[in-house]
């Protein structure tokens, strides 16, 4: 439990060692030419997605959650497959879409027989506002899932009483149902954000300098180590800021229901032009974050599936699938661990540690792996040291720079996702069986394999089928990472996309959709499933 703990804050510890103990000419170089113009690209990018997400997530998920109108159940499964189309790929997609050379500005050009820029004024996609409607559309679904649990989770009674005492739909909406889904709209926004701190892959191909790109920049490309840990010191100060903005935000009020009867929410059904509204609001954000760029994805693959099959794309895909499903099982499996220290040991340790184990989920994948390769490089050069002058062995590269680090990244980040999990159907098990197992003579690790793992097999499956997918998409990690000559699918995308051939990398980026949508429609069917009273 200790040395799980001790690996997850490693990077932390790491990126602050690295930063503090830089010289003091870094740190005015960065804050006078790096930093101002850095910040305010990553705060306004922030700003625009939170406003987005809010917005769209919200009122799709309360219109989906009280009406019936024509395509409703459709809809309300549309809405969330944005979810499994990674930031960087919509990107791709949408600055081949919009870009001067693609389609919509040619058909314009040709239909208005317009030669030139100059000729014409076409919104840029490559721009920080271009920035924000991507990476709105793919990231909204966190906050409509935590809008849509925490609007079919409320009873009837509460919205009932509000429209006695004189309140419309819209006003029992914002004062009554608004303010009792606050704690959820917070925790999808704060999802979304760390999401939007995290990538890389969009925002340098749609060229917006955020904190993410100028660490990957400043330390590949400038080989200016000590000033890539200085910004990631600063990214992990806005990892903090977000982690006080949830808790200001959600306020310490606590919200419950005062009675065990709880009676389900009716749905109001439409009819005409109000139905047709409903759709349109709730179509839209669907086709513009999954439906369009989808359809270009397959479009693109289907023209180039052979070419693009010949670029080590099996390869790549091999790779993937081996990784993802290493690093999924030993997610889980320490995940069983956490969740099962805390269930059986409640201590004033247990219960910190778990907390902190589930921090690298919030930690940028630049930020990850900085504080992961220095130290673990370091050792891999002490301990082949010690084997030479002891023995005269060189046991060489034994972590750093071999699957080993990768999937020792891949469990860092996303330990917080299999353990949540584990821990929630741990919860469903009494602790009646506990006792009676221990009555019987077991130990606390053979009732953990004789009683609550078989009874765990639905949360195990769940938990690695969500590591294996979000491992699928890793791309900032993996960049940064994986061994010499060793492709990924994001990072056959990557590079096919850095070099313009975004019809090439198709094949791979429908692949990694594809990989993700299971999970995305199970974790929907969890939460519509959810309204109380029926």
């Amino acid at each position: 439990m200790a040395l799980i703990v001790a690996v997850m804050v490693l990077p932390v510890a790491t990126t602050l060692f690295l930063a503090l103990g830089a010289q003091g000419d870094n740190w005015r170089h960065l804050a006078a030419t790096v930093l101002p113009a850095v910040l305010q690209q990553t705060i306004l990018l922030m700003a625009g997605v939170t406003i987005v997400t809010i917005v769209v997530g919200t009122l799709s998920a309360w219109i989906v959650t009280m009406y019936r109108f024509p395509g409703h159940a459709i809809v309300d499964r549309l809405l969330v497959l944005p979810l499994a189309m990674p930031t960087y790929i919509i990107a791709y997609a949408y600055v081949d879409l919009l870009d001067f050379t693609g389609p919509v500005q040619s058909s314009l050009r040709a239909l208005t027989g317009w030669q030139s820029p100059a000729d014409y004024w076409f919104p840029n996609v490559r721009s920080t506002s271009g920035a924000i409607l991507i990476l709105s559309s793919t990231l909204y679904p966190y906050v409509y899932l935590s809008a849509r649990a925490s609007f079919v989770q409320q009873s009837v009674c509460v919205l009932e009483v509000a429209r006695t005492l004189g309140q419309t739909p819209w006003g029992s909406f914002r004062w009554v149902a608004l303010p009792l889904a606050k704690p959820a709209l917070v925790a999808g926004v704060t999802l979304a954000l760390m999401e939007t701190l995290n990538d890389l892959g969009a925002v340098q191909h749609l060229g917006v300098e955020t904190l993410s790109a100028s660490i990957y920049a400043t330390w590949l490309q400038r080989s200016n180590l000590p000033g890539a840990a200085q910004i990631a010191a600063v990214a992990l100060l806005m990892v903090g800021a977000l982690f006080w903005a949830e808790r200001a935000f959600r306020g310490g009020g606590r919200v419950h229901a005062t009675t065990g009867r709880l009676k389900a929410i009716p749905f109001a059904d439409l009819n005409g032009w109000a139905a047709v509204a409903a759709l349109a609001v709730c179509l839209v954000p669907a086709l513009v974050g999954f439906g369009i760029p989808f359809a270009m994805l397959v479009a693109n693959a289907s023209h180039h599936l052979a070419s693009a099959l010949e670029q080590g794309f099996w390869r790549a895909a091999l790779n993937s699938l081996m990784l993802a499903a290493i690093a999924a099982a030993a997610t889980v499996v320490l995940g069983v661990v956490l969740a099962y220290a805390r269930r059986v040991a409640p201590n004033a340790f247990t219960r910190p540690a778990v907390r902190v184990a589930g921090l690298g989920y919030a930690l940028p994948g630049t930020v990850l792996a900085l504080g992961l390769l220095i130290p673990l490089a370091q050792f891999d050069n002490w301990f082949d040291g010690h084997m030479r002058a002891l023995f005269g062995i060189s046991t060489g590269l034994l972590i750093s720079g071999t699957l080993t680090m990768l999937v020792l990244a891949y469990c860092v980040r996303f330990l917080a996702v299999a353990h949540g999990t584990l821990e929630a159907g741990l919860e469903r098990i009494s602790p009646n069986l506990d006792a009676a197992a221990r009555t019987l003579g077991e130990s606390a690790l053979s009732a953990l394999r004789r009683v609550h793992l078989p009874l765990l097999v639905p949360a195990l499956a769940t938990a690695g089928l969500l590591v294996f997918v979000d491992a699928m998409k890793e791309l900032p990690a993996t960049l940064l990472l994986r061994p010499f000559n060793f492709e990924t699918l994001s990072t056959h995308v990557y590079a096919l996309a850095s070099l313009e051939q975004v019809e090439a990398a198709s094949v791979g980026a429908v692949a990694i959709v594809l990989a993700g949508l299971v999970p995305v429609l199970l974790l929907h069917k969890a939460v519509a499933d959810g309204r109380v009273g029926g």
